[in-house]
């Protein structure tokens, strides 16, 4: 069987189309899938709930034991709600506190503000000697003033503080209690799946949602019924999710984060394991080089400097420390520093965007307009690394400006020109609806898979750190 993080598979694609043209419009996007079995048959599935619902018809139910989890899941949450109330019961007191303190500070700073008057007007009026005794009584009289007033708040003000801290260790402690008896109910269902669900991801929990996702639901159902799995495929359908990383219609390998310990548990002798893609597919070259820097075109699949499971890389091959990074599936212009001294004073280059980056890219689309500028901030997704997510909220500043340069057979040519320097900037503001909405030719992380990522970073400029000279260097794109 075909690995299921690689490209799906036609006898797949071609079931997954067959249930797409059943399936209806839907408010709320979601990933469904399919599993082709020896004998022909295909199942399907959706991930997570459809309509609030686990189970519904024509589809592969939920890998844990239903029967389970109803005999223990309703009282628990249940219980869970009792506690939550008995939170949220605390807060109109607490906010009630938090008002009288405000108020009460809020008539401290007005006295504060009318003794700095007062004050103020009296250093203007020292000058006359004939007013000394007058303005000491005043200065006397504000110093009384704000002593009345402390010994008037300050035992109300003690008093409010110390029932407030009291309702902030109780809320504290009955969050660490629903929190706990959460995680027993949580840690009771995840004991019911098909599969050791969380002795796959020990010693850490498994993330949210580990086990529901469409490709561990059919795995699970076929070989618990005698099924030998041939070939899946997922794809996504309806809305984009707020983050915009998926596209309706359009076929996504199996995330890694969530679904690589189970499926590989899963398949073990029965799937391909899934493909590496530390593969180089071309030359490394060298444009430039001197005592202090080396400037080098690299070839897709061969990463910018060592990683987790590879030494083998740009970096290492030639070296030299790699200045900035170009992903994986991207080739092009890669600047490397010989030593410490150069490779600070380039990175505070890049820092402070002095340093000039033209990519040129194919869309898998026909793009609306001819130029413009996109702003999404971006993220790691913590449940599907390496890929990259929009999130308003959290994300860091990511700007990239564009520019068409041809289209063709419905595809779009872009010149981008990056304006900070995000892990996969350009591919998710080319694929995401409030970016291009058109990902990238052969992006199998944001788009479909292909031969190669239609990414090549074409031009770098940068001031050598030791000549002051301006330096271009130019790699032009191979498609």
């Amino acid at each position: 069987m075909p690995s299921p993080f690689g490209p799906a598979p036609d006898v797949a694609v071609a079931a997954a189309r067959e249930l797409m043209r059943r399936l209806p419009a839907l408010s709320e996007g979601k990933m469904f899938g399919v599993l082709v079995v020896d004998d022909g048959a295909v199942l399907a599935a959706f991930s997570g709930m459809l309509d609030g619902r686990w189970h519904v018809d024509g589809f592969v139910g939920p890998a844990f034991d239903s029967g389970a989890r109803d005999s223990f899941w309703p009282a628990g949450e249940a219980e869970l709600g009792q506690l939550e109330a008995a939170i949220r019961a605390l807060d109109p007191e607490r906010d009630r506190i938090a008002a009288e303190l405000a108020r009460a500070e809020a008539e401290l700073d007005a006295l504060r503000v009318r003794h700095r008057e007062r004050r103020e007007a009296r250093r203007s009026r020292r000058g006359d000697p004939s007013l000394a005794d007058v303005l000491d009584h005043e200065s006397r009289g504000d110093t009384a003033e704000r002593k009345r007033f402390d010994a008037a708040h300050r035992p109300v003000r003690d008093q409010l503080l110390a029932r407030a801290k009291q309702i902030a260790d109780e809320q504290a402690r009955l969050a660490a209690v629903r929190a706990d008896r959460s995680r027993h109910f949580l840690h009771r269902l995840q004991d019911t799946y098909a599969f050791p669900l969380r002795a796959l991801f020990a010693p850490h929990e498994p993330p949210g949602g580990a086990g529901d996702c469409a490709a561990p639901k059919l795995v699970a159902h076929a070989l618990r019924h005698g099924m030998r799995p041939r070939a899946i495929a997922e794809f996504w359908w309806g809305p984009p999710p707020p983050t915009g990383d998926r596209v309706h219609g359009t076929f996504y390998p199996a995330c890694r984060g969530k679904c690589l310990p189970i499926l590989s548990h899963l398949l073990d002798g029965i799937a391909e394991p899934p493909p590496v893609w530390e593969q180089p597919r071309g030359e490394l070259r060298t444009l430039f080089e001197d005592a202090h820097v080396i400037v080098a075109s690299k070839p897709v699949g061969l990463l910018s400097a060592p990683g987790r499971s590879t030494r083998d890389s740009v970096q290492t091959r030639l070296g030299a420390t790699a200045v900035h990074r170009l992903d994986l599936d991207t080739s092009g212009v890669l600047l490397l520093a010989k030593d410490p001294a150069t490779l600070a004073a380039l990175h505070r280059q890049f820092e402070n965007r002095e340093v000039d980056k033209r990519y040129i890219a194919w869309l898998a689309g026909d793009v609306a307009g001819d130029a413009g500028t996109i702003s999404l901030p971006l993220r790691g997704d913590l449940d599907d690394r390496p890929r990259q997510i929009v999130d308003d909220a959290h994300g860091r500043p990511a700007l990239t400006e564009w520019r068409v340069l041809a289209r063709e057979g419905g595809r779009t040519r872009v010149a981008f020109t990056p304006k900070t320097g995000r892990a996969h900037q350009l591919r998710v503001h080319a694929a995401h609806p409030r970016g291009l909405a058109t990902p990238i030719v052969g992006d199998r992380l944001y788009g479909a898979s292909g031969a190669r990522l239609m990414l090549h970073a074409e031009f770098l400029a940068f001031v050598h750190p030791h000549t002051r000279q301006r330096m271009e260097l130019a790699d032009l794109s191979p498609f």
